[in-house]
């Protein structure tokens, strides 16, 4: 089957990543997997206020943005105390591509 994977790389505000790392490890992983996400791996680049994690999904991109669309706009996600993005100064996102596979 296929599968989506994305790289997700967050800004985090200055002086919040213990915070944020915090509230993603209880609050988005787990929700994350809820809805059929499987996280590959987050981690903090030192110095850089950067935090990086890889996210994916089987199925279609088609089949991710479904996801994704189910995730954010669950009362779930919008129940998160506190909430990832308060941390977050800056989102990027890439659809990626396994050369290993």
């Amino acid at each position: 089957m296929t599968k989506v994977t994305q790289l997700r790389i967050y800004t985090i505000n200055k002086g919040m990543m213990n915070e944020y790392v915090q509230a993603w490890r209880t609050g988005v992983v787990p929700l994350r997997q809820y809805f059929g996400f499987t996280i590959e791996g987050g981690w903090v680049i030192e110095g850089e206020n950067r935090f990086v994690w890889i996210v994916s999904a089987q199925g279609t991109q088609d089949i991710w943005l479904a996801k994704e669309q189910a995730y954010y706009t669950s009362p779930e996600r919008k129940a998160l105390n506190p909430d990832p993005a308060f941390f977050v100064a800056h989102v990027e996102t890439r659809f990626i591509t396994s050369v290993l596979e």
